[in-house]
């Protein structure tokens, strides 16, 4: 079986968000799958996907904190500014953390360990919304 949805997150401030639960609502029904797997795909070049802890927000903020140190905006060696301060750093982050995630799921529920959430990361400070696609695979 394989089914492919595509849906929107609502625009969000510049950080990591845990988007767990609005991912889970814009899926087919897994209840049926046994042994399959979840692939999101994230259709854009400024935000990105990852998983990471699911129950401390300070994690979140730690990340943002790091990612903001880590590629600075303004670097006097790029180039690509048309958009704002933002955007070329935008664009690296994405490179860095990706713009895909594959999710193993289980007895019709996402195989994520105990503290693991999805991450929507959003690398720009005023954002739009945020298409994904999601594909399920599996029987």
């Amino acid at each position: 079986m394989w089914q492919q949805t595509e849906f929107r997150l609502p625009p969000k401030s510049r950080g990591f968000h845990l988007v767990t639960q609005e991912v889970l609502r814009a899926l087919p029904p897994l209840d049926h799958l046994r042994c399959g797997l979840l692939h999101l795909f994230i259709q854009h070049t400024s935000a990105s996907l990852t998983i990471n802890e699911n129950a401390d927000p300070t994690v979140r903020g730690d990340l943002e904190r790091h990612f903001n140190q880590f590629v600075p905006e303004r670097a006097p060696y790029y180039e690509h500014d048309y958009e704002g301060d933002d955007d070329m750093p935008a664009h690296i982050k994405c490179t860095t953390i990706g713009a895909s995630l594959t999710i193993p799921i289980t007895d019709g529920r996402l195989n994520l360990g105990t503290w693991q959430g999805i991450y929507l990361c959003e690398h720009r400070n005023h954002a739009g919304s945020r298409t994904l696609v999601a594909t399920v695979q599996g029987e």
